[in-house]
C-alpha cells in the first residue's frame, strides 16, 4: 500500500519545509532510531490505562496526573520524550466524545505541566473549571497559562476555534503569556488566522516537536531553559500581524536555533523522531481501523445490524428524549 503525508519539518537556520513523505510503509520499523519498543509499548500501555475509567472524571483525571509524574521521577527526560513523540493522535480505538477521548486530552495537559516542573516552572493542571486554561505555570520572572490540543489523525476539516487562540487569551487574565501547544502536522502550512490571531493576542502557538528540543536542551542547561522560553514568547509579541505561517515558524525556529548552538543537533535529532512518530501514528491508526473493517466484514447481518444501532447510540439518544419535560417552570407563581 502506497499512502501520502505531508508535514512541516524545521530546517536549521529557522526556515519551514514542507514535505511529502509517499510509500512510507515500506519502511522497516529496525530502521527507526529514536522510536523504540519502549517509547512504542509506552503508548500502547496509555492507549489501553486511559479506558479504565472510575467514573469520576476528576479522579481519573488525578490519577493520570500521577502516573505520568510516576515515569517522570523513574525515568526522566526519556520519559517526556517518549510521551511527546507519541501523544499527538487521539487513538482511532477511542468513539468520538467519549469519556476516553475527554481523559486523552487531560494527559496530554498533564504531560506538557510535567515538561514545564522538568524545566523548574511550578506548573499545576486545572481540571474542574471549564471556563479556564488547562494548565497553570509561574515562576520568579514570568507567567503564563497553556493548553494542549491533540486530534484524530483520520480528522479533516479543522479550523482557528479548534486551535482556541482567542479563548487563551481571555484565559491569560493577569498571567504574563499564553501557549497553545499542537501537533506539528495538523498545523497551517500557508495562510491562517491562526496565527494572525496568535500574534495579536500574544499566544504562543507551539508544537509538541519544539517542546520535546527544549526538554532535551533542559537536560544541558537545567532550569536555564526557562529564559529561552521566555524568550520564544516575546518573539511572538515582535512580529508584525500576518496569516503567513512561514513568517511565524521562522521567527520561532531562530529564536530557539540563534540562542544556543548546541540547540542545532538537537533540533536535527528531532526532526527524525517527528517523522518517526508519525509513522508509528500512522501504522498503529491504520492497523486498528483494519482490523475493524475484518470485524464488520465477518459479522452476520443480525450482529451488524446490532452493531450499527449501538453506533448511532439510538437507544441512549431515545431514553434521552423520552426525559424532556416543561421543567414545570409555568407552575412557578
Amino acid at each position: 500500500m502506497v499512502m501520502e503525508w505531508a508535514c512541516l519539518y524545521m530546517m536549521p537556520g529557522g526556515m519551514i519545509l514542507f514535505v511529502t513523505l509517499e510509500g512510507c510503509w515500506n519502511m522497516d520499523l529496525t530502521n527507526i532510531e529514536f522510536i523504540n519498543d519502549a517509547a512504542i509499548n509506552r503508548r500502547r500501555y496509555w492507549t489501553n490505562e486511559i479506558v479504565k475509567l472510575s467514573g469520576h472524571f476528576v479522579n481519573d483525571s488525578s490519577r493520570v496526573e500521577e502516573e505520568i509524574i510516576y515515569e517522570v521521577s523513574k525515568s526522566g527526560s526519556q520519559a517526556l520524550l517518549d510521551h511527546l513523540r507519541l501523544c499527538t493522535a487521539i487513538p482511532e480505538s477511542y468513539e468520538h466524545d467519549s469519556s476516553e477521548e475527554k481523559l486523552y486530552s487531560k494527559y496530554t495537559d498533564a504531560l506538557i505541566s510535567e515538561c514545564f516542573k522538568f524545566f523548574g516552572l511550578n506548573s499545576i493542571v486545572l481540571t474542574e473549571r471549564a471556563d479556564a486554561a488547562d494548565v497553570e505555570v509561574v515562576c520568579d520572572s514570568y507567567s503564563f497559562v497553556a493548553d494542549a490540543k491533540v486530534f484524530r489523525l483520520s480528522r479533516t476539516a479543522k479550523n482557528q476555534k479548534d486551535f482556541k487562540v482567542q479563548a487563551m487569551d481571555g484565559w491569560r487574565n493577569t498571567k504574563d503569556f499564553a501557549m497553545v501547544v499542537c501537533p506539528i502536522y495538523q498545523l497551517p502550512v500557508k495562510s491562517s488566522q491562526i496565527y494572525q490571531q496568535a500574534i495579536l493576542r500574544n499566544v504562543c502557538v507551539f508544537t509538541y516537536t519544539h517542546l520535546a528540543v527544549l526538554v532535551k536542551y533542559a537536560d544541558i542547561v537545567g532550569s536555564d531553559v526557562r529564559i529561552l522560553l521566555e524568550e520564544i514568547f516575546r518573539s511572538v509579541i515582535l512580529m508584525n500581524p500576518s496569516k503567513d505561517s512561514v513568517q511565524y515558524w521562522t521567527m520561532i525556529n531562530r529564536t530557539m536555533l540563534n540562542y544556543d548552538k548546541r540547540i542545532e543537533k538537537l533540533w536535527i535529532d528531532e526532526r527524525i523522531a517527528t517523522s518517526e512518530g508519525i509513522y508509528v501514528l500512522k501504522k498503529m491508526a491504520i492497523e486498528y481501523l483494519s482490523s475493524e473493517r475484518g470485524r464488520i466484514l465477518s459479522m452476520s447481518r443480525e450482529e451488524a445490524v446490532r452493531a450499527l444501532i449501538k453506533m448511532n447510540k439510538i437507544e441512549s439518544r431515545i431514553e434521552q428524549i423520552k426525559k424532556v419535560t416543561d421543567n414545570n417552570i409555568l407552575s412557578l407563581k
